[in-house]
């Protein structure tokens, strides 16, 4: 099923969200919806935050592959470690659409995470997954991309996202 993608400044896009305690039925259809809602969204989105959709829990899913069909389901991820290589990736939010920037992150990350059967597993990403888990990380610590931009740039791409709403 499709869902709503809360738009910013919803306050519940800067609440830090709950943790995952079991894998239940429940949390594999909220990862379904998400994973539904990411492939509806223009272009194909490449990750989703549980936030974005108003679910308050650390569930998170990505999927950069070309052909899809690959998402992986992640519950409570935290990055383990990082690359001191990094990477610069344009990045967006269906939660304020028509804005980007440029975001330098770790170009690869090792992420510990409960996964769809419940196990704790850890898996290597690299480029663009590396990006989207990042940054569907920083959503679920009630962070957006811009909050890692210079004052000066932040406050460009909201004023710019909010002439853009005006239209």
């Amino acid at each position: 099923m499709i869902r709503d993608i809360l738009q910013w400044p919803d306050r519940q896009l800067s609440t830090p969200a709950a943790p995952v305690e079991a894998i239940t039925d429940e949390i594999r259809r909220v990862w379904a919806d998400m994973i539904d809602t990411m492939e509806a969204m223009p272009g194909h989105g490449v990750g989703l935050a549980a936030p974005q959709i108003g679910v308050m829990l650390r569930l998170a899913v990505v999927d950069c592959s070309q052909e899809r069909g690959r998402a992986v389901r992640m519950a409570n991820p935290e990055v383990v470690t990082a690359s001191t290589e990094l990477s610069t990736h344009d990045e967006a939010s269906p939660c304020l659409p028509g804005v980007w920037a440029e975001v330098t992150r770790p170009a690869r990350v090792r992420v510990r995470f409960l996964n769809e059967h419940g196990e704790i597993e850890e898996r290597d990403f690299a480029e663009l997954w590396a990006t989207s888990v990042q940054h569907q990380i920083d959503h679920l610590a009630g962070r957006m991309y811009f909050d890692t931009l210079s004052r000066l740039k932040r406050d460009r791409l909201l004023k710019k996202a909010a002439k853009q709403g005006r239209r």
